[in-house]
């Protein structure tokens, strides 16, 4: 999801360390040691990393740079192939019938579980390489005046797998900007005790 788009939803986070002047030069190249990779020709799974704000497709950014004024921008792309069950309850069952006659002119009258395990795997691997992956844009603002992050995405597993890689990028660590913690950003500690010490009340 885009956060140039009419509408969306946000995940904000703060970074936790304090950061040197020095770190934000770095910032190009440490996106490129994680940038996204490329699976449509291959049969992985799965790719994720890093690719520029500007176009999803520019994962050296050689069109803009993430430096935007005080801010930082780029994007999470994560591709995915997807066998729908439908598909490859078919493709199983043809695979299945076609041992069952195979090994029927050899004798045999049964397949084994670890036979048919072998040709689930091996239908999932042809059928992945028939598959084309379907490519997904998360971005990210990071406003460096103030050390918050904007995510555009509120899904669990997107923002579990944005925490992990902006971690291993970056050697930084993030708190998500919940209530509480956007509250506790601004109160002293006497005004945190008593935050801390508030009970959920029912008013109905």
């Amino acid at each position: 999801m885009g956060i140039l788009s009419s509408s969306l939803s946000l995940t904000r986070y703060r970074v936790v360390q304090d950061i040197p002047h020095e770190y934000w030069s770095e910032i190009p190249d440490r996106l490129k040691n994680n940038k996204f990779k490329d699976i449509d020709q291959n049969i992985d799974e799965r790719s994720f990393g890093w690719t520029s704000f500007d176009d999803m497709l520019d994962n050296a950014w050689t069109l803009a740079t993430p430096h935007k004024a005080h801010y930082i921008t780029f994007t999470l792309r994560l591709d995915t192939r997807r066998i729908p069950p439908a598909v490859m309850k078919k493709h199983f069952r043809l695979a299945l019938d076609q041992a069952r006659q195979e090994l029927e002119e050899k004798g045999q009258k049964f397949i084994s579980r670890d036979q048919k395990n072998e040709i689930k795997a091996n239908v999932r691997l042809k059928l992945f390489a028939r598959t084309l992956p379907i490519p997904a844009v998360f971005d990210v603002v990071w406003d460096t005046s103030r050390n918050i992050i904007y995510l555009a995405s509120t899904s669990p597993k997107v923002k579990e797998l944005f925490e992990d890689i902006f971690t291993n990028t970056f050697d930084l660590h993030l708190e998500p900007l919940t209530p509480y913690f956007r509250a506790v950003m601004d109160l002293d500690m006497e005004n945190k005790k008593q935050l801390d010490d508030m009970e959920p009340v029912i008013f109905v």
